[in-house]
């Protein structure tokens, strides 16, 4: 009979490349910690004016987006990322304050593959990746 031992989330998850664009400090600061703990690769910003350079040059696999940001708002940020085809492709998970329905369907209606309303519980969040990352090869 042979064992399998299962490689740690860590290691398993560490050429994975998530974008996290959030304005709040502290919660930018907890997601970073948070999915950097879970093994993900992660770059944050604090805002989104950076978002096409940071797109072309990190590459990521995955985008964290809060929508209410200080200089331009997430939903344009969709927008672009739509209109870019080689952007196109790469799941976007929102996570915004905004809980009314209207700003969740414009946000899916823009390409957002997934809408969490905060507060959220950081194993949700979690799971958001994991569910977005499953089926792509990376």
């Amino acid at each position: 009979m042979h064992t399998m031992i299962a490689a740690p989330m860590s290691q398993l998850n560490s050429s994975i490349r998530l974008l996290l664009i959030e304005d709040n400090d502290i919660s930018r600061q907890l997601m970073h910690d948070f999915l950097g703990h879970c093994g993900y690769c992660v770059r944050s910003l604090a805002s989104g004016s950076t978002f096409a350079q940071e797109m072309a040059q990190f590459r990521p696999h995955l985008v964290l987006l809060d929508l209410k940001l200080p200089d331009v708002d997430g939903f344009t940020l969709l927008e672009q990322a739509q209109q870019a085809s080689e952007w196109s492709e790469i799941p976007i998970i929102v996570v915004s304050a905004f809980a009314f329905q209207s700003d969740r369907q414009r946000a899916l209606n823009l390409g957002a593959r997934q809408y969490l309303v905060k507060p959220v519980v950081l194993p949700q969040i979690q799971q958001a990746i994991s569910d977005e990352l499953k089926h792509r090869m990376i």
